[in-house]
Formats: structure tokens, C-alpha cells, sequence
């Protein structure tokens, strides 16, 4: 098993709710493919470097978890198509 970071930035202008929901529903995903949640930092809403689609700000949260080398592949293909999230990045951490 592999320790990977999933850095998200979630629109700023949706309500607390549908934040929340997107945010679990990038956890559920990362269980369904057999991964293991082990930290999630919330930084709340940060003003953004640049501007993403118009928007200058975004809640930031990072998930830590352990998985398999082919579960990042497949959270990434499911969360590049969910129109709440406005950038992410997984990484693998080094031991």
C-alpha cells in the first residue's frame, strides 16, 4: 500500500451542504476502490493564487490515505468530471 495526498479546491459560492456532500462523496470514492482514509485537513476558504473559473476563492482540503498504486487513477477520473470541484491534485507521499 502506497500514502497518497488528494489536494481539493471546492467552489466557494455553493452552499455548505452541497460542500460537505462533495467532500464525502470524494471519500466514499476513495473506499470504493479500497483505499484508507487516514487524515482529512479542512483549510476552509482561502482567497486563490489566480483566478479559476472566474473565481477567486475556494475551500481547500487535503485527504490523506493509503491505497493501492491503481486507486489515484481512478478517483481522478471521477472527480475531473464533478462540476463543484474546481482543482485537485493526488500525490504519492514518499515513506
Amino acid at each position: 500500500m502506497n500514502k497518497y495526498e488528494l489536494a481539493l479546491v471546492v467552489n466557494a459560492k455553493i452552499e455548505d451542504e452541497a460542500k460537505n456532500a462533495t467532500v464525502e462523496t470524494v471519500k466514499e470514492l476513495i473506499t470504493k476502490f479500497g483505499g484508507n482514509i487516514t487524515n482529512v485537513d479542512d483549510w476552509g476558504k482561502k482567497r486563490l493564487a489566480y483566478e479559476i473559473q472566474k473565481m477567486k476563492e475556494g475551500y481547500i482540503y487535503f485527504i490523506q490515505f493509503d491505497a493501492e498504486a491503481t486507486v489515484p487513477g481512478e478517483i481522478e477520473s471521477r472527480v475531473r468530471i464533478m462540476e463543484n470541484v474546481i482543482r485537485f491534485l493526488c500525490i504519492r507521499q514518499d515513506a
